[in-house]
């Protein structure tokens, strides 16, 4: 059983069963699409609400998604809590504040790395909550249910990725 569940990389065929069976039970058990982005924003709205016990009250946005502790945002400590599990029974686990890749190509920086690793998650949040959803609420459950939307959102994510890929390893990169 350890060599199905602990390896350092797991088939693609057997992720897509598990990400499949993912969305399935999403749906079954909380009648939602699977999804992250909808959390950042229950994770902000509940910054804010520290801040400012009325802001439901006054931001028409958090009507919509209201900022609460809710399976929705739970799914953020369980892909950190999953992520290092994983890394730590795989024996991949270490720490580092600069890959191998960004050091070849940029410099062995952190506070640089950090800053833009910082502006890129809010470009991506930015454009996940522009685009109605992210890579998986879109990319997962929405080409699940055959949403043109969805598959138009996912292309564009994948058209993105590779040309922003691109423009910072060959363009930008030294």
């Amino acid at each position: 059983m350890s060599g199905i569940l602990f390896p350092a990389t797991w088939s693609p065929y057997a992720a897509g069963v598990g990400i499949g069976v993912l969305v399935c039970l999403s749906f079954l058990l909380c009648n939602r699409p699977l999804g992250a982005s909808s959390a950042y924003v229950k994770a902000r709205g509940l910054l804010e609400k520290a801040v400012d016990p009325h802001v439901e009250e006054k931001k028409e946005y958090y009507r919509e998604i209201a900022p609460r502790v809710d399976g929705v945002l739970m799914i953020l400590p369980g892909i950190v809590i999953g992520a290092f599990i994983s890394a730590v029974l795989s024996g991949q686990f270490h720490l580092s504040w600069v890959p191998g890749l960004w050091s070849a190509t940029f410099g062995d920086n952190a506070i640089v790395r950090v800053l833009a690793a910082f502006a890129g998650g809010i470009i991506l949040a930015f454009g996940a909550r522009w685009a109605g959803g992210c890579t998986s609420g879109h990319g997962i459950s929405g080409t699940s249910q055959l949403s043109v939307a969805s598959i138009v959102s996912a292309a564009c994510f994948f058209i993105g990725g590779i040309a922003a890929a691109f423009v910072i390893f060959h363009v930008v990169g030294v």
